[in-house]
């Protein structure tokens, strides 16, 4: 029912504003925080927890109008990824606040009051906390019905939901629409945190943990459907207590097997509805062009590359590797979503998979370095045969969902399976080869790998393969109609970006000398996501300018500040609102003007 609450308002959201709204499960936390401190601070006695619950939800979903009205509604004309990487700015906002009000140490919430104890059921004791939410959450999804389907506000949101542009046409004030529906999806997502506090502790990356579960449910039940979000809700929520139960070494991939088998058998959900219109992962990457870099400069960079990293103390070495090896994995989904215009969610199973492939070949099978690191992209490669081929059948948001289905499978793979990977333990001790232990010397392997990448990802762009993924981005069916096999060619493209994302991969593992199941979470297929918008989405090298900025303000702000993450949001936040098409997008448009 928890589950219910949060994705039936991330579902809302995305259905009207196609939004995809990573700060959902921020909103989520801060609700959570929130109805903890009021419950102890209302001099009501008994009834201050649920008082404390309403007005959670309700400060919450006032934050949710301010951030629509004061931050997204500024961005709704540039590409909707925009509106995503504003999102995702705002996760980094809000996980610092709630450390710097609450602070970092775990919390544990107030009982109910009249809901303590327990019920037996089956001779199982059932707490009467969970029994009431289990009871609350058909009413709450009985009062969403009731304005769906019998006001007229409900009838413009299902319109929205289908055909958005239609009801733009017919009159409809778009941006009083838009708020309303993101103010009832955050008030809704504010209701699910309060609502935790009995039931688990309050800790400061509980929003990750949400978001997605959230996300899954979303895809499962239905873009925008509420019926669709509560018979998932209850699929998944029994799916994951089952896979513990019976299935406890392999729980953690039921549920995003599941996901991917409802994508592939039916992309729009158990109870949604195939679309009027195509609708895109945050926003189709529309035809444009970011600013040309002239050889100068890059002769001029690439002198700078060679010739000052030896002057320089071993961090900032160490720095300018990790940039390499970003800027690759960057330009790797850059080919899929600016030049092939397929968003991905899931760019992470490259990296990831390319990191524990050299990694497993250096622990088990004791392989040199090198090889190692040829190995990775290929392991990389042959994982994105499989993955694309069943991801290119599909296009736009559920395209970007299928490929986080399977990055969420081989995180849990990696995860469970301890007596091969470590589980989350890692793999430790994968270090560069002795001859290249300086370094300098990795930094040169670095970057004729990387750069090397990058030259071959910029060759492809302009090769006929790459002008034909564009030609498929721009119109598939006039592709189609001139004899290209345009999931062919997608096919081909996710194979290649996953080839360099493994490169990247590789590169990252002997720079960090381990490898942990983070490297393929969600954060890791967001950041170069972050990354190639930030530069500009048009531009290849919008990819390594974007990795370069945002990995220089995160190492640079890391080190001067704890709430880094608080000034690294305000900075992106900033950025969005000043460059909505990226910075080379914007500067390209200037230039043209």
């Amino acid at each position: 029912m928890v589950l219910f609450f949060i994705a039936s308002g991330l579902s809302l959201i995305f259905g009207v504003t196609r939004v995809v709204n990573f700060a959902h499960g921020s909103f989520y936390m801060l609700a959570a925080y929130l109805a903890y401190t009021l419950a102890a601070a209302l001099p009501l006695g008994g009834a201050s927890f649920y008082v404390a619950v309403a007005l959670a939800a309700l400060a919450v979903g006032a934050l949710g109008t301010v951030v629509e009205v004061g931050l997204l509604r500024r961005v709704y004309r540039a590409p909707e990824l925009y509106q995503l990487l504003l999102t995702f700015a705002l996760v980094l906002v809000v996980s610092d606040v709630v450390k710097l009000v609450w602070g970092s140490e775990n919390k544990t919430g107030p009982s109910a009051p009249g809901l303590g104890g327990a019920v037996r059921i089956a001779g199982q004791l059932v707490p009467t906390y969970d029994l009431a939410l289990i009871a609350l959450g058909p009413c709450v999804a009985a009062a969403l019905w009731w304005l769906l389907y019998r006001t007229r506000w409900g009838v413009l949101i299902r319109a929205a939901t289908l055909d958005r542009e239609m009801v733009a046409l017919l009159g409809v004030d778009q941006a009083r629409l838009f708020t309303g529906v993101f103010a009832l999806g955050s008030l809704l997502a504010g209701l699910a945190g309060a609502l935790q506090v009995p039931r688990q502790a309050l800790t400061t990356v509980m929003d990750a943990a949400i978001i997605t579960e959230a996300f899954v449910v979303v895809v499962v039940g239905g873009m925008g459907s509420v019926p669709g979000a509560l018979l998932a809700a209850v699929v998944i929520g029994v799916i994951d207590a089952f896979g513990v139960l019976v299935l406890p070494r392999a729980s953690l991939v039921l549920t995003f097997v599941v996901m991917a088998v409802v994508l592939v058998v039916r992309p729009w959900g158990l109870l949604g509805r195939p679309e009027a219109q195509a609708r895109s992962a945050g926003g189709a990457i529309t035809a444009g062009r970011g600013v040309g870099v002239p050889r100068w400069l890059i002769a001029v960079l690439v002198a700078v590359l060679l010739v000052v990293p030896p002057l320089l103390p071993t961090f900032y070495v160490w720095v300018l590797v990790e940039i390499l090896a970003f800027a690759l994995f960057a330009a790797s989904l850059h080919l899929l979503m600016g030049t092939g215009g397929m968003v991905s969610f899931g760019h992470a199973a490259a990296f990831g998979l390319g990191a524990y492939g050299a990694a497993l070949l250096v622990r088990w099978a004791k392989a040199p370095m090198l090889v190692a690191l040829a190995a990775a992209p290929v392991t990389a490669a042959l994982a994105a045969v499989v993955i694309g081929f069943f991801c290119v059948r599909l296009s736009s948001i559920y395209f970007a969902m299928l490929t986080l289905a399977f990055a969420q499978i081989a995180y849990a793979i990696v995860h469970q399976w301890y007596d091969v990977t470590g589980g989350d333990n890692g793999l430790l001790g994968i270090w560069p080869a002795p001859w290249l232990a300086s370094p300098v010397r990795y930094y040169y392997l670095a970057l004729a790998a990387c750069g090397a990448g990058l030259a071959a990802l910029a060759a492809i762009g302009r090769a006929p393969f790459g002008l034909t993924l564009r030609a498929a981005r721009d119109h598939a069916r006039r592709a189609e109609a001139v004899g290209i096999d345009v999931h062919a060619h997608q096919w081909r493209a996710f194979v290649v970006a996953g080839f360099f994302g493994g490169l990247a991969g590789g590169t990252f593992v002997f720079l960090k000398g381990s490898v942990f199941p983070e490297s393929l979470a969600v954060p890791v297929s967001v950041e170069p996501l972050v990354m190639v918008l930030l530069g500009g989405v048009h531009s290849l090298a919008g990819a390594p300018l974007g990795a370069a900025l945002y990995k220089l303000l995160d190492t640079v702000v890391t080190r001067y500040t704890e709430y880094w993450q608080l000034v690294l949001g305000v900075i992106l936040v900033a950025l969005v609102l000043v460059f909505p098409r990226g910075i080379l997008g914007v500067l390209g448009a200037r230039e043209r003007g």
